[in-house]
């Protein structure tokens, strides 16, 4: 396995990572070719240097997993960083081979590395699976998360 930032030729394997789920199909627009609004946020995470915008691939070089890991600055705990760990995907026909726990495993240390006193996730509640997955790896579900469509 190869861990790399992404770049702009493995956006349409990114998309389709995020649209394989229940939840992506409803929310996800995998198609080619990918709307342009995808393309825009791909620019504006690679250009922000908070935002690493991961992929992992296997042998072949196939995008086989992706995970978006950003550094927050923060004056809690006297002016730390906290890392925030989101849209964590392995392709279908990868799970269960641990490739999710070796990125969360890099994603922990790439945290640290970035000088991150916390890292912190959020996963769907009907995501079960997930949250179960999250809690092996050590996360703890120590606040209720609130959110806002906007």
């Amino acid at each position: 396995m190869n861990f790399r930032k992404a770049t702009r030729t493995d956006l349409p394997a990114i998309v389709r990572l995020l649209a394989q789920d229940m939840l992506g199909q409803q929310r996800e627009a995998y198609q080619d070719p990918l709307p342009t609004s995808y393309h825009e946020a791909f620019d504006r995470i690679d250009a922000d240097p908070n935002q690493e915008l991961i992929v992992v691939e296997n042998a072949d070089r196939e995008v086989i997993g992706t995970l978006q890991l950003t550094i927050l600055p923060y004056l809690t705990y006297q002016g730390s960083s906290r890392a925030l760990i989101e849209a964590v995907r392995v392709r279908e026909d990868h799970r269960g081979g641990g490739i999710g726990g070796e990125l969360l495993r890099w994603a922990i240390a790439r945290a640290r590395a970035r000088g991150a006193r916390m890292l912190q996730l959020t996963s769907d509640k009907q995501r079960v699976d997930a949250v179960r997955f999250y809690e092996k790896l050590g996360f703890k579900a120590s606040h209720e998360g609130l959110k806002m469509f906007l």
